[in-house]
């Protein structure tokens, strides 16, 4: 985790048009959200994310638009994950493990760098064992 931080990039993320469900800050929520939000769009082709507030402790599983999805069919909200700028620190590992190491690294990031809480710390899936988390930070 320590290396993850240490190796921890800024970067600038322009705003990310979503579909989206919520959930409670509650691990086994989330998993049941998680699975229940797959059901819904379908896993081939979408880029998936998560959103945690930590003014509200909301969790949104989330994942891009795109020019066919209609929200209110899915039974699902639509909505933007802000852009701006985010310390970036990559994860790799073997799920389920990998997501274990998801909340601490937050935590170290936080320990390391001010968030700026107006705005959610996203999880970006890239591939099934890649996970991008950008703390967001105040722009300079």
């Amino acid at each position: 985790m320590e290396a993850e931080v240490e190796a921890a990039q800024p970067v600038e993320r322009d705003s990310t048009p979503v579909l989206f469900v919520r959930c409670a800050d509650d691990l086994a929520e989330m998993q049941a959200t998680w699975a229940r939000f797959e059901d819904l769009v379908g896993l081939r082709g979408r880029r998936f994310y998560g959103a945690y507030y930590p003014l509200t402790e909301e969790y949104c599983v989330c994942t891009a638009v795109r020019e066919t999805d209609d929200a209110a069919a899915l039974g699902v909200e639509l909505g933007e994950l802000p852009g701006g700028r985010y310390l970036r620190a990559r994860l790799r590992g073997e799920p389920p493990a990998v997501y274990a190491r998801i909340g601490p690294t937050f935590d170290a990031l936080i320990q390391h760098t001010a968030p700026d809480e107006s705005r959610p710390n996203i999880e970006f899936y890239r591939r099934r064992d890649e996970i991008d988390l950008l703390l967001p930070v105040p722009g300079e």
